[in-house]
């Protein structure tokens, strides 16, 4: 097991740290193709030097930056497929960052992981609120972070699975449209996050019938193994709000999980 800190860092990754770091996977066997581009945003060197080697070692075209400002240029600059964004940073948190991101017409939907020393559940809650993906705190294992890595894309090459797709859902005054990827209530656009999306699609596509969060936790975020099912109950409520006078349709079985249901 590999955790996080300053002496691993140092022994995996010995170069310069500047502000921007560059990482090609170069002279390696190639594992992911075309490589994935990841962003990691975090202001101290060691994390940011040790996820570079780490990023590198599987393959992934990686940049990183140490200093929050750069943080838009930088992403339009380089399009990342998933961004790894620390929240205790001076001048501009994570939190800010994630909230800009999700409000930027090109990379709103881009997946965030929260890597962060503010492990609480009120921090974990707070951070998913603001719209990551996923959250993960310091001290971390690589393995488990690199998994979740996998779990997003693997989730994003497949979001069917390969099954005929039914373009348009509806519950009650709610209506999915798959195609376009736009949610409106009552007629009027309601803005979600990718996930978000996922996880209000797979219960009413499954209306009536009860999922329970370990099943929402594989079938949307792509975990196979026993997460934290605050994240699940932490999107319903993020979810309802946006759902506004029809929050009710995603009823709570005590217990258990959510089901979709008509009103």
């Amino acid at each position: 097991m590999i955790w996080y800190n300053a002496r691993v860092a140092q022994a995996l990754w010995r170069r310069p740290s500047p502000g921007i770091v560059t990482v090609q996977a170069d002279n390696l066997p190639m594992k992911n193709s075309p490589a994935k581009k990841i962003l990691v945003v975090d202001d101290e060197h060691d994390v940011t030097e040790l996820l570079a080697y780490k990023f590198k070692q599987e393959n992934y075209d990686v940049q990183v930056i140490n200093d929050p400002l750069l943080i838009m240029g930088r992403a339009r600059q380089f399009q990342p497929d998933l961004v790894i964004l620390d929240i205790m940073m001076p001048e501009l948190n994570g939190l800010q960052v994630c909230r800009m991101l999700r409000a930027d017409a090109v990379m709103k939907n881009i997946p965030i992981i929260f890597l962060t020393a503010r492990g609480e559940a009120e921090d974990r809650v707070k951070g998913l609120e603001t719209g990551a993906d996923d959250y993960l705190a310091k001290p971390f294992d690589t393995r488990e972070l690199m998994l979740r890595v996998q779990a997003i894309f693997k989730r994003l090459a497949q979001p069917n699975g390969g099954a005929p797709v039914e373009k348009v859902f509806t519950l009650g005054k709610i209506v999915i449209d798959v195609e376009k990827h736009q949610l409106t209530v009552r007629g009027q656009d309601v803005e979600l996050t990718a996930t978000e999306f996922r996880l209000l699609r797979l219960l009413v596509e499954r209306k009536g019938r009860v999922q329970s969060r370990e099943h929402l936790l594989v079938n949307v975020w792509n975990y196979e193994a026993d997460i934290e099912t605050r994240t699940v109950d932490t999107h319903i409520r993020r979810l309802r709000e946006k759902l506004g006078t029809e929050a009710d349709l995603i009823e709570t079985v005590r217990g258990v999980g959510y089901r979709a249901v008509e009103g």
